[in-house]
């Protein structure tokens, strides 16, 4: 069987990460990358440290508006299809790469599955969300991190061909953690203590697109930098959004608080060094909220709401979605040191080899 796979995106080069790896022993597959994220520090950094194989095909569509990023995509996965002719396309998470894989493919007739299937935060403002739904309608097998994804396909009446798998994040998270505890000098590199600050990434468009919510954010964060230093990788569309929000003067270093270090994206190690040792992560990434629980961090999520509601029913994570700084550093501040209640809602770290295993079972009926 030939499995076409389509990534575009940090999140799902990690999830490939662990795919690819246990696909190819019994499958041929055909990786695409589009190009959404096409930064070194956002792209091939996590090719080379995770060992995924190099793509076949890297279409090169690059950023641009929905509109106009989904559109090029969806017309250049199409040629690639026509040429391959797979049997399958396997896509994953909810950007825009993951929608126009599902999209060409279903208008060729070619079956679709989809990795985290059933996310839902209920909020259709939110593009992913738009993304992940019309995917999960267009896929005829869906691999779901866990009970609640299936059962909010169950509740839009899609039972058929859904799948509870476990998260592939926490099967890349179990292969590399010591490898990032031993290789990863990135503590010593940006002078920090273990347990002894604060991990920040913003990038949603919620946030990002939002000059006056921007503002709060780091206003909020500028607070908690008094009190304990708080780094933040900086994601290229964040960097773009500070100039429309007039907090362009944070780039320079000069200008900065100085306990505000903003940082050049991480590749995948650093970035897990960093979470690892980190005193509280406060993020609006749905993967990071999730590498918190997985290392035992205490987060905060800059969203009003999550698709990853177990990890705040269970303590772990708090959200903070009112705009107000204030807010923001006071829910900060309270995280420092809390313990949640552990469970195993994201499976056992073997979701790569049960997806491989349900797709071998569908090639053979």
């Amino acid at each position: 069987m030939k499995i076409l796979t389509i990534v575009g995106a940090r999140p799902q080069f990690i999830k490939a990460a662990a795919v690819s790896r246990v696909l190819r022993e019994r499958f041929q597959e055909v990786l695409v990358h589009t190009g959404q994220h096409y930064d070194g520090n956002m792209s091939q950094v996590f090719f080379d440290e995770l060992d995924i194989p190099r793509p076949d095909v890297n279409l090169g569509i690059g950023s641009g508006g929905h509109g106009a990023q989904t559109g090029a995509m969806l017309s250049a996965i199409e040629e690639v299809l026509l040429r391959e002719q797979p049997d399958r396309v396997l896509v994953y998470g909810d950007t825009n790469s993951t929608l126009a894989g599902a999209l060409a493919a279903a208008k060729l007739h070619v079956p679709v599955a989809h990795v985290e299937a059933g996310l839902r935060s209920f909020n259709r403002r939110m593009p992913e969300e738009i993304n992940r739904v019309l995917t999960d309608h267009l896929a005829d097998l869906l691999f779901c991190p866990g009970a609640t994804a299936a059962k909010n396909l169950a509740e839009e009446g899609i039972r058929a061909g859904v799948h509870l798998v476990g998260d592939v994040m926490y099967d890349v998270t179990l292969q590399c953690a010591e490898k990032a505890r031993q290789s990863s000098r990135i503590l010593d590199r940006l002078h920090l203590d273990p347990g002894a600050y604060v991990l920040a990434t913003v990038h949603r468009a919620e946030n990002t697109d939002d000059p006056v919510r921007l503002r709060a954010i780091m206003e909020g964060l500028r607070l908690v930098s008094q009190e304990l230093p708080v780094v933040f990788p900086l994601h290229p569309r964040t960097a773009r959004a500070f100039e429309a929000a007039g907090l362009g003067a944070l780039i320079r270093p000069e200008a900065r608080p100085d306990g505000l270090r903003l940082v050049e994206p991480a590749g995948y190690l650093d970035m897990m060094a960093m979470e690892q040792n980190a005193a509280v992560i406060a993020t609006d990434s749905g993967g990071v909220q999730k590498e918190a629980y997985f290392h035992r961090v205490p987060c905060v999520t800059l969203r009003a709401e999550t698709e990853w509601v177990e990890l705040v029913d269970s303590g772990w994570n708090e959200l903070c979605g009112s705009g107000d700084p204030m807010e923001l550093a006071k829910a900060i501040r309270r995280a420092r040191g809390r313990k949640g209640r552990n469970g195993d809602w994201y499976g056992d770290g073997h979701a790569a080899s049960r997806i491989t295993d349900i797709l071998a079972g569908r090639s053979s009926t």
